[in-house]
Order: C-alpha cells, then structure tokens, then sequence
C-alpha cells in the first residue's frame, strides 16, 4: 500500500482521507475551512487568580482536568444564564497564569437576515456579563479576536486548528480569518499575509 496519511489504496490509485491530498496523500491540504465545525460561538478567555495551574491540568484525560472543567462549566452557566441565545461552553485549554481558560461560548441561531451584527451584539453581552460577575469571582475575562470588523469565531491560539487538521501535520497549521470564515491555513497557503512559495509539498 503506497498510500500515506491513512490514504486507502484502490489497486489504482490512492483515495485520501478529509484534508490531505496527493497522490500518495502525501500533502495536507493548504486551506481547511473549520467554520462550520465550530457552529456559532463566541471564542474567550478567562484568568483564574485564586486557582494555581498544575501540570496535570494541562492533560484534558486528567482526573484535575475534568475536575477543574466540571466547576467552570457550573460557573459559566451560573453567569451567562441571562444571555438569550447562550447555550454552553466548551472548554479549549487550561495553562499557566494563575489558570487561563480559553474556552467557546456556544450560542443559539440568532434570529434575522444579519447573523454577523447580532453575533457581535451577543459577544458583548457575554463579556459584560463575565466582567460583571468577575468582581465578586477571582477572575477576568476578555473576548478572544472579537471585533466590530472580524467574525465572532476568531482565536489567536494555533491550537484550535490541531483538532481538524491531519495529525502528521498539525503543527504547521495555525487559524486565519476571512471574511466569515475560519480557516486553517500553512505558510504555504497561497495570497495571505507571510505566505512562501512552497512549490510542491
């Protein structure tokens, strides 16, 4: 089997999975577009300061882990519970700094022919609402990439982008917005900022 990447062999040629691409599936592809996988959501972080990061927090298997997450969660549907459209957050990853929370607001549908502006609306409820229940809490909060001129779902942290793109090379992806869209993209993705010539691979 010449297939790579967990490319299926057809007798004939390679047939290769999402998001890798070749004839051998030997390349990941220069542009996936997450937009749809992440659904409507607004991207935060929250600082933890009466909480200490431990190493085992950094593992999401971990007993800390799922612990820590649990009590969050309880917390942020105690907060966020008079937002109309909220509904859940998940929880990204945890790293030092006191602990630092990069989480995703999960938000319902909004109503009317522009999503983008009520998006916006909503984001800057979430983050009056977390900053106002910060002062009694021991925590901050701060929108991630959010901004009248880029989409809700923006998010600095590369780390976003390892969950759906190919494991061999996930650690050349990193997050870039559009327009409306979130996407994946290598230094090799062609007519965005910083971007080289790759030529073939």
């Amino acid at each position: 089997d010449p297939c790579q990447n967990r490319g299926h062999w057809t007798g004939v040629g390679c047939v290769c999975p999402p998001n890798v691409e070749g004839e051998r599936c030997q390349f990941g592809a220069p542009t996936i577009n997450i937009t749809a996988e992440l659904g409507l959501s607004v991207m935060m972080m929250a600082r933890i300061t009466n909480r200490n990061f431990s190493k085992d927090m950094g593992d999401d298997s971990s007993t800390a882990y799922r612990s820590f997450v649990a009590e969050f969660s309880r917390t942020m549907d105690r907060i966020y519970r008079n937002v109309a459209s909220y509904r859940g957050t998940q929880v990204l990853s945890l790293t030092r700094g006191s602990v630092v929370v990069n989480y995703k607001v999960l938000l319902h549908p909004p109503a009317g022919d522009k999503p983008n502006t009520s998006l916006d609306h909503q984001a800057q409820k979430l983050l009056e609402a977390a900053n106002t229940a910060a002062q009694s809490q021991n925590c901050s909060h701060s929108t991630v990439g959010w901004g009248q001129d880029s989409p809700n779902w923006c998010f600095s942290s590369p780390e976003l982008c390892k969950k759906y793109t190919p494991a061999n090379f996930s650690r050349y992806y990193y997050p870039y917005c559009m327009q409306n869209s979130l996407l994946c993209i290598t230094n090799c993705t062609l007519n965005v900022p910083g971007s080289i010539n790759c030529d073939s691979g």
